[in-house]
């Protein structure tokens, strides 16, 4: 899974906000528009998107790999029937779509991810939602991002030791069952101490955040979450 790394990229330069409203459009447009011509657009769009984050495509889709089945199933569970003629072409290409669609937008947020720091996203957060609920948003959003790849971590470290202790020649459901027990431990334990640590550092719902303001750079994003937008209506 892809996390946030420094850089200079334009990406990189953007408001939080702009990158949000960005996503946002993508996301409403590529649901407005299904068919293979407007997913065409949006797939020029994307290329824009991850060329501004300095991202490519293949890192995109071996940082996902584990969406490629899912998205490869729900084809096939179109794809083939139980009778004749077993397999129906015309019946596969709607899931097809869908499924061209999903990576698309998974593509763009990859690319907030990769240039967005946890602070700035709980800024733009506790901006666009005013009060204690922005707060507790943004707060949560801001340990979604540092708990999800620590908790990967944790999970291949396990299936590497299984896999060092020659796990991999049990069953399926017993490495399910060992790999899956292990998880939950590591991750209620590093909840645990997750807790004692905002609890030592008197942890404040007014946390003092980056500051965050529009720039030149960002007119151009802004007209393309803008244009993203109007293209649902038009």
């Amino acid at each position: 899974m892809l996390g946030y790394e420094p850089g200079d990229s334009l990406a990189h330069r953007l408001d939080p906000r702009t990158k949000l409203a960005v996503q946002l459009a993508f996301a409403a447009a590529a649901f407005a528009h299904t068919d293979p011509r407007g997913l065409a657009m949006l797939t020029g769009v994307t290329a824009l998107a991850l060329a501004s984050a300095r991202l490519s495509p293949v890192s995109v889709i071996w940082g996902y790999r584990f969406l490629l089945p899912l998205l490869a199933a729900a084809v096939l569970f179109e794809l083939v029937t139980l009778g004749p003629p077993w397999i129906e072409l015309e019946a596969a290409a709607d899931p097809l779509l869908a499924s061209y669609r999903t990576l698309l937008i998974v593509a763009v947020a990859a690319g907030y991810v990769r240039t967005t720091p946890a602070r700035e996203s709980r800024a733009a957060v506790q901006w666009a939602v005013p009060g204690k609920p922005g707060r507790l948003l943004g707060a949560g959003v801001g340990l979604v991002f540092r708990f999800l790849p620590l908790l990967r971590r944790d999970l291949a470290a396990i299936r590497d030791a299984e896999r060092a202790r020659l796990g991999d020649e049990r069953s399926t459901r017993e490495r399910l069952e060992t790999v899956g027990a292990a998880g939950l431990r590591r991750a209620f334990a590093r909840a645990d101490r997750l807790a004692m640590a905002l609890s030592a550092r008197c942890f404040s719902w007014n946390a003092t955040l980056p500051r965050i303001r529009f720039r030149a750079v960002d007119v151009p994003a802004v007209l393309l979450a803008a244009g993203l937008g109007a293209s649902m209506v038009v």
